[in-house]
């Protein structure tokens, strides 16, 4: 049976030193002045500015350059929890995985990974999140493969579960290569 298209972002599957994702998260502010939804699996990254309260404020992050983390969840407000995602501006507090050794899963659309590809470094393709399933439509973009260090992601494999295939819409194992949280590296 083919894989299914399920985009979803980044989902986490494991930390790269003990093995288990611990689900350590930071809280951050998101202005109502950010246009863009937020959807978790959605990558962020700081933008220079903070709440009142000083809580740094982040943005959906670009499909090539630095990540901070992974949205993960929302602090409850009657709103956001409630829909599933931060709306287009409107204020709210994401729950951010930030650490820059977890292992996370990540749609290849095209099904073009392989295992000669492994090592290299690739960005994403930001689609719009989906409102009806409340999730991420970002997936991995296997046309910009390559050992440039300035890339986000870094290939790991196929994400080694019953049902998921090589080909289209396959799961690949990516962590995260450009973060703001540690040192990029080239690929292999």
């Amino acid at each position: 049976m083919p894989n299914a298209n399920n985009p979803f972002g980044l989902k986490p599957l494991r930390d790269a030193a003990s093995g288990v994702h611990n689900g350590g998260l930071e809280m951050f502010f998101v202005p109502a002045g950010d246009p863009t939804a937020l959807y978790i699996g959605d990558p962020v990254i700081k933008n220079g500015s903070s709440d009142a309260s000083g809580v740094a404020s982040v943005i959906r992050a670009p499909s090539v350059g630095p990540i901070t983390g992974v949205v993960q969840g929302f602090v409850p407000d009657g709103t956001n929890d409630v829909l599933g995602y931060r709306a287009a501006s409107t204020a709210a507090y994401v729950l951010v995985a930030t650490d820059p050794e977890d292992l996370y899963e990540i749609q290849d659309t095209a099904g073009t990974i392989v295992a000669a590809d492994i090592g290299l470094n690739t960005d994403m393709l930001m689609a719009a999140g989906n409102a009806y399933s409340k999730t991420s439509g970002v997936t991995l973009n296997p046309a910009n493969k390559a050992v440039a260090a300035t890339l986000p992601l870094k290939i790991l494999g196929l994400v080694p579960r019953v049902g998921n295939i090589p080909g289209p819409y396959q799961k690949i194992a990516v962590k995260l290569n450009l973060s703001t949280e540690a040192h990029a590296s080239a690929g292999v």
